[in-house]
């Protein structure tokens, strides 16, 4: 069988985007009052406006590039429970009670997301699938052992079994049962068309820059207009205003790639997902093509990816070798934050700071718990007790849980800013052929430069305008990933995610 390749020329546009026509907003061109603003086009931002202003809340939202063109628009989007090995650690980490909450904070978050779509006949690509963690190691073999008594310490209904539907050889496989899986664009495109019925103002193309913090907050924006509110919810992905919680030294960002394939066997129903690295996710989403298999993983470290080409490759090789793939039909990549102890930041900033509410740290698993999130800081701004309000306090600290990743994580962080001081290479610049980027040394000074597809040369400062740690090009991507905390940017040096707000810095250009 002739190897497949990955084609260059596919755009990053996911399945979900280019199978939705979202409504468009203009930016915001003057100052403007209301009860809530929430900052972040995504699902937890988008949720949240659709449950605030079901409570008769007056609701603007900002959005700084276009609506769900970020994570939420480049998931696999499974909704579930399953999240990878958690509930063991869970009970390591914190007590068998701290599981069993946020087990149930998803639960209820995923009755809630089906409950919509029957109500409202929401047209979603909605079923329901058992969900399976795998392996074929031993190492993952006795993994999966400890989760499965974590299952039954807490009541989660599961199966133990030694074969798959979907036909990978397997040494041992968790099911847990009634998950779920949608269309989160068709879903969220719903629930857009109803918020503007209910007057939620939104505007994208509008980067949210500081909040004016006093008893009554304003959100500042790159062009100098302010949204006077009550409350401000950042569901930015990344905290805009970073500094107030220290997030860049509590969170760290991983990205992961999806390839969307066509094959010639049936899919067989179920979710995948395995323990072993590196990682593999494997669903299905329904196509006027047919079945298209959705084959994700690679996960690694932002900017610490390499030739970022390969892990695509990876997983058509891989799809290649199991399930007699016969096209890649869409590939996309994502960025997900994984807080120090593995549960999300959800609520109040600071005990000081309590109109400052955040959501972040979903760990690839933003679905679920981004409408979980949703109900948490509606009954947060409404003054309602909420059961999980505590176990995903921003302000939380356990001694045992966060000492030692946080030492590890920031020393990391370290090395990495005084590693890319030294990099460079030697290479002619007449060698980078279009759409291509290389990192030079330029009368000293280490230099990113990228040639366009037209042939011109940019160059710019590599020194990521966060904390001062060196860029690495993303070839995939065409983008300038931060490997200290998660920046990333534009070919041209551009704000594409945070924490940076500042564009990195323009070179003499040829």
């Amino acid at each position: 069988m002739e190897d497949k390749k990955i084609d260059s020329t596919l755009s990053s546009e996911s399945y979900w985007q280019d199978t939705v026509s979202l409504p468009t907003f203009p930016s915001l061109q003057h100052d403007i009052e209301t009860d809530i603003g929430i900052v972040g086009g995504g699902i937890t931002g988008i949720t949240t406006a659709y449950m605030l202003a079901k409570e008769g809340l007056q609701v603007v939202l900002l959005e700084a590039g276009s609506l769900l063109n970020g994570t939420t628009g480049h998931t696999t989007a499974k909704v579930t429970a399953q999240h990878g090995l958690i509930y063991d650690e869970l009970i390591r980490r914190f007590d068998a009670s701290a599981a069993a909450d946020y087990f149930t904070f998803n639960s209820l978050a995923m009755d809630w997301i089906k409950q919509m779509i029957k109500e409202k006949q929401i047209a979603c690509d909605f079923s329901e699938e058992d969900a399976y963690l795998f392996t074929n190691s031993d190492e993952g073999f006795d993994l999966l052992i400890n989760e499965k008594n974590a299952y039954k310490q807490i009541g989660i209904d599961h199966d133990f079994v030694e074969e798959l539907p979907i036909g990978i050889p397997v040494k041992a496989a968790l099911r847990m049962k009634r998950q779920y899986q949608f269309h989160p664009l068709k879903f969220l495109n719903s629930l857009l068309e109803e918020m503007l019925t209910l007057g939620v103002k939104i505007f994208e193309h509008t980067t949210a820059t500081a909040v004016r913090h006093s008893e009554n907050p304003a959100i500042q924006t790159k062009d100098g207009y302010q949204v006077f509110c009550s409350k401000v919810v950042e569901a930015s992905h990344f905290p805009f205003t970073d500094a107030r919680g220290g997030f860049s030294s509590r969170m760290y960002p991983e990205r992961s790639y999806v390839a969307a394939v066509r094959t010639q066997k049936t899919y067989p129903g179920g979710m995948y997902a395995s323990v072993d690295l590196p990682s593999r996710s494997i669903r299905y989403a329904p196509s006027q093509e047919g079945e298209l298999w959705l084959i994700g993983g690679e996960s690694h470290k932002t900017g610490k990816g390499g030739n970022t080409e390969k892990h695509y490759q990876a997983l058509i090789d891989y799809s290649q070798d199991h399930f007699d793939m016969e096209e890649v039909r869409y590939r996309w990549s994502s960025q997900d934050l994984t807080t120090l102890d593995k549960l999300p930041y959800i609520g109040p900033i600071s005990d000081k700071q309590s109109n400052i509410i955040v959501a972040t740290g979903f760990r690839k698993w933003g679905m679920t718990l981004a409408a979980g999130a949703a109900h948490l800081i509606a009954d947060t701004i409404m003054e309602r007790p909420n059961l999980f309000a505590e176990l995903f306090a921003p302000n939380r600290f356990h001694a045992k849980s966060h000492v030692k990743a946080y030492t590890k994580y920031n020393t990391d962080s370290a090395k990495e800013l005084i590693k890319g001081k030294l990099e460079g290479t030697t290479i002619d610049v007449e060698e980078i052929p279009p759409l291509h980027a290389s990192i030079i040394r330029a009368h000293g000074q280490r230099t990113g430069v990228y040639r366009d597809q037209e042939g011109s040369v940019h160059m710019i400062d590599t020194t990521c305008t966060h904390m001062g740690c060196e860029v690495n090009w993303n070839q995939a991507e065409q983008t300038w990933d931060c490997p200290c905390h998660g920046s990333r940017f534009s070919a041209l040096g551009e704000v594409i995610e945070g924490p940076a707000k500042i564009p990195l810095k323009q070179k003499g250009n040829e």
